[in-house]
Formats: C-alpha cells, structure tokens, sequence
C-alpha cells in the first residue's frame, strides 16, 4: 500500500472514531437516566459485517464497550440474517449475552447502505429501573432482579415493538424514564448510522471491507511488538473483597505467551447466594481492560485487540451461571483489574499502580412521603468514587472512576430527581494510604430526605473490611465506612431504611500507597497539609 493510500485510510479511521463519538453523544444529549445523562454509564461502537469491533466511542466504560464487542455475536446468532431489514433495532438485558446485569441494555442496529448490510452499530447503557426487586443484592435469582428480555427486536422496519414498551411500562417503577431510555438508545444507533453512510457516500466507500483489514493489520502488528516485549511466564494474584455477610477471595493467574496473554481466575471463591455474582461477560471484559492499560494503552481498542487476550474460569463468583443473581456484578467486576495487575506487577515490578477502592459506592434510594400523599416518591442512583491507588510516579488521583471511569453526579442533578438533599460531598482528609507517592483519597457524603420525607437505599460497597492495598511498601488506604449520623453502623451490602429526620453518612475509601513513606519529599508533605489533604499527624 502506498503512503498516499495509508494516509487515505488513516484519516477514514479517525473519521469513523468521529461517527461512534457522536453516536455516543446522542446518548448522552438525549437520555432520561442521570447514570447515562451526567455519567456517562454507556458504550457505543461500530462493527463490521461479521460482528467483529470497527472502533468504540472515547465515551463509555469498559465493562459496557468490552462486553459490547462480544454481545454483538450473541445478536446475529438469534436473528438470522434473511430476518435483518432497514430501519430493524434488536435490544437485550441478559446478563449472560449482554453486559452482565438486568439494568445494562444493550441494542443492535443493522446499517444498510443501497440495499447491502454494511455495518452494525451497537450502544448499552444503564437504566434507572427493571422491576423486580430493585438494584440491590437481595435477590437470590435473576428471576427476582428485574424483567428479562430475550434477544429480540425493538424495532422492525422502523416501527417500535408497541407489545414491548407496553410490558416494560407495567414492569418498572419509573416507566417514562426506562422506555424514554429505550428510545435514546435506537436514536443513539440511528445517528450512527446516518453519519456511516453520508460518510462512505462522500468518500465513495462501496463497503467497509478494506478499512475494516486495515485497521485490524496495523493493530495487529501493534499489538504483536508489545507482547513480544514482554516478559514470559505465569504470575499469580489473590485479592480479599467484603462479600455480602462473610469475605470473597479472588484469584488470577496470569501467563503471558508468546503470542497472547491468557487470564485464569480458578481458585477464586465459589458463586454466592446473594447478587454479587459476575458472569465471565463483564470479569472477562475488565481484565481485558487491565492488560491493554498495561500492554498497549495508545493502541484503539477494537476486535483485533482484544483478540490477543483470552479469559477462562471454572464456575465461580467471577463465572457465574444462569440463574444466579447478578445485580451487583460491577462490584467484583471492577475488582478484576487490580486482581490482574497484582499479578502483572510481579512480571512488571515498577510500573503497576497500587490498589485503589475499585468498585463504584453505588446507592439507590427509593424516596417515600412518610404520610401517604403528602409529598413525591422517587427513585434515585448516585454513583460515587473513592481514591485511586498512587502510581510509581504520580500521587493517586482522588475521587475517580477506575477502572469503571464513570463521572460523579452533580448534586443539583441528583437533587432535582428526587425529595432528598445532599449535606455534604468532599474529600475525606486522610484516607489515602501513605507512600513516598500518597493514594488518592476518598470522599465524605451526606444524604438526608428532605423534611416528611423517609428513604430505604440499597448499599453497594466494598473495601469497608478489607481496605486498598499499598505497593512496595506503600501503606494500605483506608478502608469506607456507612453510617447514620446519630452513630448506628449500616451494613455495606443490601436494602436498609433510614427513617425521616436521620441522615446517612458515607465515608468512602482512599487508594493504596506506593513506596516507604520515608521516601516521600518534605514539599509534598508540605503540599498535602496546605490542601487538607492529610489529619493532623500528616498522614
């Protein structure tokens, strides 16, 4: 190929990143949900005629983008191509074909250009509500987590499935919310398929055949000369999580090939009665998210990258089985990364960032007049961060998404989706582990209905018993803590109630140190006091 025709091909690879951007975008501008409106719960991405990931939108996570890349093969397995027509939407929540839980929904759209399947555009994003019993860790089947939707169509030649949105609409408690989302998510893929074809119009593209082998050799090759870099051989990791009444022990082993990295999470604990169990979908989805941090962050992630890494499991908490309750699958999900980069830092000593508090402090609150009709119910998520562990050369970053790399909430979004008022949201002084380089710290929040007003919330927290550990001599970070403010200990998994007047205090947990702290330089010490960042003692 002349570098003329490479520069041509280049810039048609930037230009389809630009229509799964906007694509996202429309998400984001059009969605009913504060998860996906102001946090960015969401993936998008362009695929290939076989299924296989073109480019994925910078907005997202990667538990939505990475299961994404595997969901869209599930689609054209159920629907038949003769069965495949313009202007179709095909959509799904199974956890074990989509991205993990009930409340991720994920829809398929098949793009056509002159007649002729060209792409498939796919989009996920969290939804407010599914029924059942709520998101929470109650449930002890995915029969009581939500309603359930098989593989099917939302759409067939542009006309909505009337049937659906009706049985969603007697399913969950915020109806307009959940269907608007529904609606967002099929305008997401329309967008990105009309920016698709004026795209292949403008540049004269009879199909996506020759940018699809493009992009695929040249992240091939990319992706060949960083594991040939590596170091070969088998390390292997375990990591303590709170579970939801006794401790869950994770294991990973990882081996790096000669021409793949492989994952095995055998010897992590056995699958749990209560909805923190994982489907392989999503453990799968974030390991591979750790390895490309550390094998290859400036290569796209597509379906040739992922390719050089492989996830395997006996049936256990990571690879939960139908029907195990999944509700809670980010927890341990987002937990995977620094399973597997405690194992990578074994082969990589020097370059792998501590421990931070992983999991989102996710919590729903179901809002409630205490006298029936005098006042509003609603239904409210907040997500929330904790610190990031220190890095080998940068302090943790405080209060941030990893790896889910979602955004906070504005409180005035939040207030203004239901009868609550949020007190207090700041850094927690002193809850990043201490290190020649210090861990990120947490985040105090304090929550409270407003007056005639009570609320039940569904805890989903980690690192309350087992705090973020600190790396080469870097001390632990501190572990997060809930609490009402009158002193009574709240449990960090499960629906509980917290009656009118009381309000709920969140203290979320700091990321890991990374070095002796004895190392660490008196002008930073200096900076961490100025900036309130340590207690008194300075640490």
């Amino acid at each position: 190929m002349s570098n003329i025709a490479e520069i041509r091909m280049q810039v048609m690879w930037n230009r389809l990143i630009s229509v799964v951007e906007e694509q996202a975008l429309t998400l984001l501008r059009t969605a009913f949900s504060t998860s996906v409106r102001e946090s960015g719960d969401l993936s998008a991405g362009v695929f290939d005629p076989r299924g296989k990931m073109l480019a994925q939108a910078v907005t997202g996570t990667p538990g939505h983008v990475n299961t994404m890349a595997e969901a869209v093969l599930h689609f054209m397995n159920e629907i038949p191509r003769d069965n495949m027509f313009e202007g179709d939407t095909y959509v799904t929540n199974d956890p074990w074909l989509g991205t993990g839980h009930l409340h991720d929904i994920t829809m398929v759209s098949p793009s056509f250009r002159n007649g002729e399947l060209v792409a498939f555009f796919a989009c996920t994003a969290h939804v407010v509500d599914v029924g059942g019993r709520g998101f929470g860790a109650d449930g002890k089947s995915v029969y009581e987590e939500g309603i359930q939707i098989p593989i099917m169509k939302f759409a067939e030649k542009g006309k909505v499935n009337a049937d659906l949105v009706r049985i969603l609409r007697v399913n969950v408690r915020e109806p307009n919310q959940v269907v608007g989302d529904f609606y967002s998510l099929a305008a997401c893929n329309e967008v990105g398929h009309r920016r698709l074809v004026a795209m292949m119009d403008e540049i004269g593209l009879p199909s996506l055949d020759e940018l699809g082998d493009f992009i695929f050799s040249r992240t091939r090759n990319a992706m060949m000369e960083r594991i040939d870099a590596l170091p070969k051989g088998s390390w292997s990791n375990e990591l303590v999580t709170d579970g939801y009444d006794e401790p869950v022990k994770l294991a990973a082993t990882v081996s790096v090939r000669d021409d793949h990295v492989d994952v095995d999470f055998t010897g992590t604990d056995a699958m749990s009665r209560w909805g923190i169990n994982c489907p392989i979908i999503y453990s799968k989805a974030y390991a591979c998210y750790a390895l490309k941090c550390v094998v290859a962050p400036d290569i796209p992630n597509n379906a040739a990258s992922l390719a050089f890494f492989t996830v395997t499991s006996p049936v256990n908490i990571l690879n939960a089985v139908r029907p195990a309750p999944v509700a809670l699958r980010h927890i341990f999900g987002h937990m995977v990364p620094d399973l597997v980069l405690g194992a990578l830092a074994q082969a990589l000593p020097g370059r792998i960032l501590a421990e931070g508090a992983g999991a989102l402090w996710n919590i729903h609150i179901s809002v409630r007049p205490v006298l029936r009709g005098e006042g509003r119910k609603a239904e409210v998520l907040m997500f929330n961060s904790g610190g990031m562990g220190a890095r080998p050369d940068l302090d943790g970053l405080s209060a941030t998404a990893f790896p889910s790399g979602v955004h906070t909430m504005p409180i005035e979004a939040t207030e203004h989706t239901g009868p609550i008022v949020i007190w207090r949201k700041e850094l927690r002084p002193g809850s990043g582990g201490d290190g020649e380089l210090r861990g990120g710290l947490g985040q105090i929040i304090e929550i409270q209905a407003i007056e005639g007003h009570e609320f039940d919330f569904s805890a989903m927290f980690d690192r309350v018993r087992h705090p973020p550990r600190g790396r080469n001599g870097g001390e632990d970070g501190k572990p997060g803590s809930v609490r009402l403010d009158d002193g009574t200990a709240m449990k960090p998994k499960g629906w509980q109630h917290v009656p009118a007047g009381r309000r709920l205090i969140l203290e979320l947990p700091g990321g890991g140190g990374y070095g002796d702290p004895s190392r660490r330089s008196p002008d930073a010490r200096a900076q961490d006091r100025s900036k309130g960042y340590v207690l008194e003692s300075g640490k």
